[in-house]
């Protein structure tokens, strides 16, 4: 899988598929107060309260994260899509966002990292999920990675 990109189709499959289990993710676990689909693929979720860049709508989505300092980190990997989440564009455009996990919310502020700080932190991802090694293996994008703190 890590050395063969995603096709055209695997990624229309792979978008349908997040924007409709995210509906279903974000709408339990907010019902639940995280005690239900709080994980995926054995990662633990939280939900990201963002703004959309273009409509300004505030958004919930569920997000696998790294526990980061006093903060957490994300990592933008769609799995290994060609294309970045919509959800980037969102923390590009209005990087406070309200963390939600487990029924504690939380107000970060997230920021891109790149080069060393980026070199510095991604090992850690990928202890966390070995599967985003793999991810950025199959793309020709820099997955982005993002602190919030």
């Amino acid at each position: 899988m890590a050395d063969k990109p995603m096709t055209e189709r695997e990624y229309k499959f792979t978008k349908v598929f997040i924007r409709n289990f995210a509906r279903v993710n974000t709408w339990i676990y907010r019902l639940s107060g995280g005690r239900l689909m709080k994980s995926f693929g054995g990662m633990e979720i939280c939900l990201l309260k963002t703004t959309g860049a273009k409509s300004g709508k505030v958004r919930w989505v569920p997000v696998m994260y790294v526990p980061w300092k006093e903060g957490i980190i994300v990592v933008a990997s769609l799995g290994g899509a060609p294309k970045n989440p919509t959800w980037y564009n969102n923390l590009v455009a209005h990087p406070d966002i309200e963390m939600l996990y487990r029924g504690t919310r939380k107000k970060l502020h997230a920021r891109q990292v790149y080069g060393e700080e980026k070199e510095a932190v991604w090992p850690t991802c990928v202890k966390y999920y070995p599967p985003y090694a793999d991810y950025q293996a199959r793309t020709d994008r820099e997955i982005p990675v993002f602190i919030c703190e």
